[in-house]
């Protein structure tokens, strides 16, 4: 007994070289901006939508679809494995439109995710399949902090490489740079991962004569092209502009591509997890229907052995929001509800810092688009609108435009000016009137 005791004490765990998780970058900050009992406190950090009150938003047509669906008697039943069917076609139709959809559908696989960063993660998988994986993953330098994790964890054997992206000088698309690196050091068959619009943490996108460059320079390198596409309509406001990339891209046949698809933002479905992942096979290749449905078949299996098949609730209201043309109409008014509204932030702000005379220019403010603005402001600069005012903002200084309301502009502007200029400019406590979060 003794004995047995004394093995049991002296036994390591197999866990006890393991070190906790480092809970960094937003999660991090946002942790601290809850702690933070100051009364002016403003939160630039966040990834959702906020109104004018800083409060999450029931976008009126999602609320609509619910007492449509009278969801106290909604059943939980599982989903088919592809997900909902309605759901699956009123995603492909609102992404690509209907005339796209028509023609090429023989050549597209989809399947409903858990939101975009579930689509992110499986096409991750699917590539990391031996006979289909591509040598590198070309991301952009900045993105969207969750997609090297993504590519790290999910295809460990694909090298994950960097194009540059932007200007931190000039505050502006670096697409001289973008383009050539491209054309040096991608590898036939590569991958490459493309925002739709919106780009984040940016907000700077490239103009349609880019994409088609763009869309150039994968065709001649036969790239497997890869959007994520997080914001469609919440960008411009309008559903077919925010979507004029991927399209484009679709009307070169022998392009292959996926689209990473979620409807968080622009439904204000965050913790609802409604996604799709859709695949476009080459059609060019006569055998491209066969081959569209091998992939869809072969998603759906990747996808069984993870999460076995996405959520249904945010899947029925989506598709009771896409399949009724009054509601799809009501959403519309949502979506220029919500963009027009972080447009007219960056306005304010842009011209409460021009009144203020700040240092710099901030014309970048109301050039970007989008939930993020890249404001140029340094990590030094960043630490101190946290200390001194109590404005947090991610250390690259990107800041969420929805954490701007009209009641606290003014006292942005005046912190931002401070730390730029290193002289006050007349902050007092009562110059910000925010209800704390």
């Amino acid at each position: 007994m003794d004995t047995a005791k004394a093995l049991i004490t002296a036994e390591q765990s197999r866990f006890s070289t393991l070190r906790p998780a480092q809970t960094d970058g937003p999660f991090a900050l946002d942790a601290a901006f809850r702690a933070d009992t100051d009364p002016r406190k403003v939160n630039l950090i966040i990834g959702a939508y906020r109104d004018d009150r800083e409060e999450p938003w029931h976008l009126p047509s999602v609320t609509e679809a619910k007492r449509r669906l009278k969801v106290e008697h909604s059943h939980h039943e599982y989903l088919p494995l592809q997900g909902s069917p309605k759901f699956v076609e009123a995603s492909r139709r609102v992404l690509f439109g209907p005339a796209i959809v028509q023609q090429q559908q023989p050549f597209l696989a989809s399947i409903q995710t858990v939101s975009g960063t579930g689509a992110n993660s499986l096409v991750a998988v699917f590539l990391e399949q031996e006979h289909l994986r591509p040598t590198n993953i070309w991301l952009p330098n900045p993105t969207w902090i969750n997609h090297a994790d993504i590519w790290k964890v999910n295809a460990p054997n694909v090298k994950m490489q960097w194009y540059p992206y932007y200007d931190d000088a000039k505050r502006e698309l670096d697409f001289g740079a973008m383009v050539e690196t491209l054309q040096r050091d991608c590898q036939e068959h590569d991958a490459i991962l493309l925002h739709a619009c919106a780009h984040n943490p940016t907000g700077r996108d490239p103009s349609q004569r880019q994409w088609r460059e763009l869309a150039q320079l994968c065709l001649k390198k036969r790239l497997f092209v890869i959007f994520d596409s997080a914001y469609q309509g919440f960008a411009s406001g309008d559903l077919d502009s925010d979507a004029w990339a991927i399209r484009h891209f679709v009307s070169y046949p022998s392009i292959e591509l996926a689209v990473c698809q979620s409807f968080s933002k622009n439904l204000g479905l965050y913790g609802e997890r409604v996604g799709a992942l859709h695949m476009m096979v080459s059609r060019s290749n006569p055998n491209g229907a066969n081959l569209a449905a091998a992939v869809q078949d072969n998603l759906i299996d990747l996808q069984r052995a993870c999460v076995s098949m996405a959520p249904l609730f945010g899947s029925r209201i989506a598709s009771e929001v896409l399949g009724n043309s009054d509601l799809e109409e009501m959403w519309k008014a949502d979506l220029s509800t919500m963009s027009g509204r972080i447009k007219a932030m960056r306005s304010a702000l842009h011209d409460e810092l021009l009144q203020l005379r700040t240092p710099g220019s901030w014309d970048h403010i109301t050039e970007q688009t989008g939930m993020f603005s890249y404001t140029g402001l340094s990590k030094e600069q960043v630490e101190e609108l946290q200390l001194k005012h109590h404005i947090y903002l991610l250390p690259t200084g990107r800041a969420s435009m929805c954490g701007v309301t009209s009641a606290n502009v003014s006292y942005i502007a005046r912190a931002i000016h401070e730390v730029v200029s290193g002289q006050p400019a007349g902050i007092s406590p009562e110059a910000n009137s925010i209800k704390c979060l």
